[in-house]
């Protein structure tokens, strides 16, 4: 008979009780209720109405924790919360461009004939140019008469 792996729930498994999430942040439940209520934190409902946190949300209430410590007020802590938010998308938006324009270029690369190369001797698409080094955008415009 063979033993099988115990399961580990996802991070956003909203599987604690408000006691429990309560312990492993280190607040009061009712500081974890005020923060509900104001927003911070939106845990997950039972079917009969009971809260129940995630790993995610344990972790955001210790940063809220950390936070409020260091002397940041409530508002503070949500324009903080919004920002690193924003960043995080503005992060992996950045990721699938980047990783769009990599296969752009593979796909001009892959595209071009050998013969094209040949006859000019150099690639002359800038798409396809690698950077040496970090390089600048000069905008010239004609001056009016």
């Amino acid at each position: 008979m063979t033993r099988s792996e115990p399961r580990v729930p996802s991070p956003d498994a909203a599987v604690y009780v408000i006691s429990v999430a309560a312990e492993l942040s280190g607040l009061h439940p009712q500081t974890l209720r005020s923060y509900e209520r104001m927003g911070l934190i939106m845990p997950g409902r039972t079917g009969g109405g009971g809260r129940r946190y995630s790993h995610r949300d344990i972790e955001l209430l210790r940063e809220i924790a950390t936070l409020t410590a260091g002397g940041v007020g409530i508002e503070g802590v949500r324009r903080i919360l919004e920002l690193e938010h924003q960043v995080a998308a503005l992060q992996s938006r950045n990721a699938e461009l980047a990783a769009e324009l990599a296969a752009t270029r593979d796909a001009l690369r892959s595209a071009m004939s050998s013969t094209f190369t040949r006859r000019t001797g150099s690639n002359k698409l800038p798409v396809l140019r690698q950077p040496d080094a970090p390089s600048s955008l000069v905008v010239w415009r004609r001056a009016r008469d």
